[in-house]
């Protein structure tokens, strides 16, 4: 949570960010953002329950499908990485790392040489 809060800091801006935190379904977000967000608890919380009409959904608030397949691919990464890091003890780096690394995560995505570049 501590990468993608700093990077949606970034391009949320602090006071944003921290009425997603707060209640992410009261926060003033566009429509796709939400929309998307939805689709993602659900099939994070409750992926018993998911099914086209979820996708149909957040299809129709105007999320395109490349953005809802990548939502979905990074959520499904991130549990994964979570569980891990939880399981195994790993050490997460500290807030400050990670807002300072924030611009580049954004322009350029997670890869890590990306992040290295800039």
């Amino acid at each position: 949570m501590r990468s993608h809060g700093a990077v949606a800091s970034y391009a949320l801006g602090a006071e944003v960010w921290q009425a997603v935190v707060a209640d992410w379904k009261s926060a003033p977000l566009r429509p796709e953002l939400m929309a998307t967000l939805a689709f993602l608890e659900k099939l994070t919380l409750r992926p018993e329950e998911i099914g086209p009409a979820d996708a149909e959904t957040a299809l129709s608030a105007g999320v395109s499908r490349e953005a809802l397949r990548d939502a979905a691919t990074v959520c499904a990464l991130f549990s994964m990485i979570v569980r891990l890091a939880d399981s195994l003890g790993w050490d997460v780096p500290e807030w400050e790392a990670f807002t300072q690394r924030a611009p580049a995560m954004l322009e350029g995505g997670y890869a890590l040489q990306a992040i290295e570049e800039r």
